[in-house]
């Protein structure tokens, strides 16, 4: 038997053993420069072709830090890379799984 993944990689299907489903996994990302560093990680998250259910950033005046909040829908083995994909990004500081 032979399962088509959800979010098909060159359109290749996988047998069963080697599926995996993508969940809902939530993310806390701390970032510096304001409005500006969130909005980079926005622009990150949508240029690596993340599929986000949910965005909640809280930044505040006078505080060096922000943060963001995320749910993103991704495979077990797919955490890693999205953790450091989201390092590179100059205004992340931290990035947590929840």
């Amino acid at each position: 038997m032979t399962v088509l993944d959800h979010f098909p990689h060159n359109n290749v299907s996988r047998a069963t053993g080697d599926w995996q489903p993508r969940l809902h996994r939530r993310h806390e990302i701390v970032t510096t420069g304001g409005m500006a560093g969130v909005l980079c990680v926005g622009a990150a998250l949508t240029t690596c072709g993340y599929q986000v259910h949910e965005f909640v950033a809280d930044v505040q005046d006078g505080v060096p830090y922000g943060s963001v909040t995320c749910t993103v829908a991704l495979r077990a083995d797919e955490t890693t890379l999205f953790a450091e994909r989201l390092r590179e990004v100059p205004t992340v500081i931290a990035v947590d799984l929840r």
